[in-house]
């Protein structure tokens, strides 16, 4: 019979940790590398416009859209789900069911086809709300099964898991169903991919859900009151942000240039799959692939980096000179055209994405007020970033779709960056 672990002990830790192995393959497989890969077979470039709710779309910007979208429906979920999080008896049950909604939305997109596209963009937007969902629920179960002292080694274990799970997942799926296949073979190969992403998704939580406890013991029914109490902290938090002028400031930064980093790599594997002179659709998918594997390794070594670098220069130094080196990218971006500047782009890329989200995290809680709960200013800086990315994202289809390359849109980010560079001197030290 199973008997509920005790809050701190090894074994609840690792099953709790262990989720991020099962669901870390999606933001790998499906976000970064082999979805954006097979819509680009499906939408080659130089081809027709792609009709979507009676409207003719760019095809790489209606995707750009649609996580857009999508991102916006994460930011208005995410303070109902964290106040529901907080007061609901069985929170495990909300968790399991964003899991397997977005397990089964990858499942899904094995039938995205140029002739079932409705229910193919369905599946990529109900996939990201999936897995967005599900972390809500996940992040609040940390104070609950660690004890203080325990919690930042395990979110770090966490993110150990994540990230080899989704390496050997994408290397599978590359080795074993798409390197050296043509055409429809290779098409099959990504589609089987997605179907095999969804199944490890569920497959691997289980052990997760067996250990963790359901949550609060007391049966509440969740009211009215309860569904917008997430809105009402924010609202305080904000007061009190516009209130402190260091981070008022430093947030308001944050949030432009957050919008650049996030688009960035949401958009990378299409940029790349559309505005690289590949030899060949083999040549293609070997490059890309390549380029998203040295991007994942080089970003844990670029994180440790900025942080010697904020250690001897300060936060908001080290993040000045990043934000300037992310700005040369995208300016860079505009004249890459070959793969080997892809290849150096994508290192440039990975050095500092991993230090800018680390440091720019750390630096938001170093500034934090010492006496005040945490919970709800970090609530804040989640949905601020994921409204940053939809305004990103928005810009980033809007300027793809009217101009016509991505190219544009790409290089126009560079404002962004220059902004915050400029925002962050206005950032006081005390």
């Amino acid at each position: 019979m199973f008997k509920t672990l005790q809050k701190g002990s090894k074994k609840l830790l690792n099953a709790w940790a262990f989720y991020d192995w099962s669901n870390s393959v999606y933001s790998l497989v499906i976000s970064s590398s082999i979805f954006p890969l097979y819509f680009g077979f499906l939408y080659p470039k130089g081809g027709s416009d792609l009709e979507f709710l009676g409207i003719f779309f760019k095809p790489t910007s209606l995707i750009s859209y649609v996580t857009a979208f999508a991102f916006l429906t994460v930011a208005l979920l995410s303070p109902i789900l964290s106040g529901v999080a907080d007061y609901v008896g069985n929170k495990k049950r909300f968790m399991q069911f964003f899991c397997y909604l977005g397990a089964l939305s990858c499942i899904g997109l094995y039938w995205f086809s140029t002739e079932n596209i409705y229910f193919g963009v369905a599946c990529f937007y109900f996939g990201l709300i999936g897995f967005w969902g599900s972390i809500v629920f996940y992040n609040s179960y940390l104070p609950d099964i660690a004890y203080e002292e325990q919690q930042d080694d395990l979110s770090a274990r966490g993110y150990s898991f994540g990230y080899f799970g989704s390496v050997i997942l994408l290397v599978i799926c590359l080795f074993v169903f798409i390197l050296g296949k043509e055409g429809q073979e290779a098409l099959d190969g990504m589609r089987f991919s997605f179907v095999l992403t969804g199944v490890w998704w569920l497959v691997f939580s289980q052990y997760t859900f067996y250990y963790l406890p359901k949550g609060n013991s007391s049966k509440r029914k969740v009211t009215k009151e309860i569904l917008f109490n997430g809105f009402r902290e924010l609202n305080k938090v904000k007061k009190e942000l516009f209130n402190n002028v260091r981070l008022e400031r430093y947030l308001f930064a944050f949030f432009v240039y957050s919008m650049a980093v996030q688009t960035v790599m949401l958009v990378a594997t299409y940029f790349g799959e559309q505005e690289i002179n590949w030899a060949s659709d083999s040549e293609k998918t070997t490059g890309l692939i390549i380029s998203i594997l040295v991007i994942q390794i080089v970003a844990i070594g670029g994180a440790y980096l900025t942080s010697m670098l904020a250690l001897k220069w300060g936060n908001i130094k080290a993040l000045l000179f990043i934000n300037v080196i992310w700005a040369v990218i995208c300016v860079f971006a505009f004249f890459v055209t070959e793969p080997i500047h892809f290849y150096l782009t994508a290192g440039f890329v990975g050095l500092v994405m991993g230090g800018i989200q680390s440091l720019s995290r750390s630096t938001y809680s170093k500034f934090l007020p010492k006496t005040e709960d945490t919970t709800s200013y970090f609530s804040f800086y989640d949905v601020a970033e994921k409204i940053g990315i939809v305004i990103g994202m928005g810009i980033f289809a809007t300027i793809d779709q009217f101009s016509g390359s991505m190219r544009n849109a790409i290089v126009f980010l560079a404002v962004f960056f220059i902004m915050g560079v400029f925002l962050l001197t206005k950032v006081p030290k005390e």
